[in-house]
């Protein structure tokens, strides 16, 4: 008794193994050399003041880039600037070898940003750590983050949304 089944792959074998390998051989996407950024989220946006390890929030963004070569083992490469006083946090963005990476690649960064204290007013001499101004209980902060590849290529300028700092 033949058994229809295989008589059904035997019959279309060549188109099924046609179509297998114009699927396996897709032409790789086509990003720009320059790394570009897009925001995605913040994981909180309201944090307690304080110096270093008080709070922390995380930011995540994607990334593309078109000759993939994004990381390195020996210089920082993400830059994440405070709106408010303008002071920069540079990072490091781990190496990451990724095969066909030649051809481009994307993905997504998540950092940890830790609390910083209020900036109040210059003019009422207070500290932004522990003091209490009552007609600003909160401040406001924005973060900028770009990036920059081994080639050097600099990214766009993304911006968070706004996170706000407890001033009490």
């Amino acid at each position: 008794m033949k058994r229809p089944v295989f008589g059904f792959f035997k019959k279309y074998m060549p188109v099924l193994l046609f179509i297998g390998c114009w699927a396996a051989c897709s032409t790789p996407p086509d990003y720009p050399i320059e790394p570009v950024l897009e925001f995605v989220d913040v994981s909180k946006d309201t944090i307690r003041r304080g110096s270093f390890f008080n709070d922390t929030t995380f930011v995540t963004f994607s990334f593309t880039d078109g000759d993939g070569d994004i990381g390195d083992r020996d210089s920082l490469q993400l830059f994440v600037t405070d709106s408010r006083n303008g002071f920069v946090n540079d990072f490091r963005i781990p190496f990451v070898l990724e095969p066909g990476a030649s051809n481009g690649i994307k993905g997504e960064i998540t950092v940890r940003l830790f609390s910083s204290c209020c900036i109040f007013p210059s003019d009422l001499f207070l500290d932004g750590c522990t003091d209490i101004y009552d007609p600003m209980p909160y401040d406001k902060v924005v973060y900028d983050i770009y990036i920059k590849d081994r080639a050097g290529h600099q990214s766009n300028v993304i911006s968070t949304t706004p996170i706000f700092i407890r001033c009490f």
